[in-house]
């Protein structure tokens, strides 16, 4: 045998010890050597679940604050190496290929910097940002890497969020000048406001309070704040605008391809000192380029709800959350998640003809992430943050106008409140030593 010949028959059988073809596992079986190496970071909630569905991949590490809250998914995958802070984790574990992110939404932004950095890509839990300027930075280095990313709301790859943008695009409704979209929370999800606490209370022996607060300002423990109850908070969460906005609203933001509010004004009660409102409707106002005439997109929650419709019979579940399109030519209502469009009204339903699927569906969110990461795809996570992070910037415009009780103007192009100098401080935060976003 001449000498070239040995050595490609020799690599050849080296490469069938490294791969083993899927047909050779069966059906439906992924080789060892083709899945991905992901770490989770804040699993003892939701991150938990969000890793459920990724079980399919190796789970090679996995990172909480909170160790007691973590226990169940420590079990679920104990060849995990366990973590308490994420800093130590991307230094360690340099197999690491891709994180899943999943801690409270002020943690977002510095946990996702840090492993974009570090090479790894992302699954982040929505919001994907907690201001402004982090879902702009976060958009950017995504970018400038090439890595794969993805925002957790789980409605972006469901068969109902393509059905409406077919139908809106086809003339189902006509020209849309209106959007509403609600939600069922706080209220019975978590009490809102509310005030700071007088006293502290002892921190718990598993968690790691300094790092729970990360890059947030410093102040004693209380179970007002973790484990459950930090959405309310400025510091920490974003609302039920950051929590259900960004599911209700996307179907809006993906059929009529928005860009940036030119303004946004809130009437609210309740509003605390520290936390988000007892209730809130936001009014959005965007220009779309032509022929698209103008849109106002409003949003309510804690109770609220649009003035319903004649021609919708009650449709609208006040203790569920949704979307109603308003157009010249009917009125389109989806559930919440981005659920399936009902037509209305039923003479229109009776002479619309039902597009083509044109837009090609999706695998489920989590696979659709995984397996773009495997390509090295960016393009193939659709939920990545070329689309989330202008997304997440419009809705936290409204949050701006909640907190600072006006009328917000807001130039995109510079980010910037132009009525508002006060709002700089909720565009750019500041962080603790070690937590921060530039790198």
């Amino acid at each position: 045998m001449k000498r070239r010949t040995f050595l490609r028959t020799a690599a050849t059988v080296v490469a069938g010890f490294q791969i083993v073809p899927r047909h050779v596992l069966g059906q439906g079986q992924t080789p060892p050597s083709e899945k991905l190496n992901i770490a989770g970071i804040g699993i003892g909630g939701q991150g938990g679940g969000d890793l459920n569905e990724m079980k399919t991949e190796n789970i090679v590490a996995l990172c909480d604050v909170d160790w007691q809250k973590a226990a169940h998914t420590f079990k679920a995958f104990p060849k995990g190496e366990q973590f308490k802070d994420y800093r130590v984790m991307l230094e360690k574990r340099k197999d690491i290929e891709a994180v899943m992110i999943a801690t409270p939404d002020h943690m977002h932004a510095p946990i996702t910097l840090a492993a974009l950095r570090a090479g790894k890509h992302v699954y982040v839990e929505k919001p994907m940002a907690h201001s402004i300027e982090e879902a702009r930075v976060m958009t950017k280095v995504a970018k400038e890497t090439g890595l794969v990313t993805q925002m957790g709301n789980n409605g972006h790859a469901g068969e109902g969020l393509r059905q409406t943008r077919e139908w809106i695009q086809a003339g189902a409704i006509g020209s849309v000048r209106e959007v509403h979209g609600w939600s069922d929370r706080p209220g019975k999800w978590w009490p809102q406001p509310v005030e700071r606490p007088a006293s502290a209370m002892a921190i718990p022996s598993d968690l790691d309070w300094d790092l729970w607060l990360g890059g947030a300002p410093q102040r004693p423990y209380h179970r007002a704040y973790h484990p459950h109850d930090w959405r309310a908070w400025f510091d920490f969460g974003t609302g039920a605008l950051g929590d259900m906005a960004v599911h209700n609203l996307d179907p809006a933001f993906y059929a009529l391809e928005l860009d940036a509010p030119v303004a946004a004004e809130a009437e609210v009660v309740g509003l605390g000192s520290e936390s988000y409102p007892t209730w809130q409707i936001i009014t959005f106002a965007f220009v779309r380029p032509s022929p698209h005439p103008a849109l106002k997109m409003f949003w309510y929650d804690g109770g609220k709800l649009p003035k319903q419709p004649a021609d919708l019979a009650d449709e609208i579940d006040p203790s569920d959350n949704g979307i109603l399109f308003i157009g010249d030519k009917g009125t389109l209502l989806c559930g919440g998640w981005s659920g399936a469009p009902k037509l209305f009204p039923e003479s229109r339903r009776k002479e619309f003809q039902l597009p083509a699927k044109t837009i090609p569906r999706s695998s489920g969110h989590r696979s659709e992430w995984i397996q773009a990461c495997k390509d090295k795809r960016p393009e193939d996570s659709k939920a990545g943050f070329a689309y989330s992070g202008p997304f997440t910037e419009a809705l936290l415009v409204g949050n701006l106008a909640v907190r600072l009780k006006k009328r917000v103007e807001w130039d995109s192009v510079n980010m910037r409140a132009t009525n508002a100098p006060e709002a700089e401080a909720l565009i750019r935060k500041k962080y603790r030593a070690g937590f921060g976003i530039h790198g």
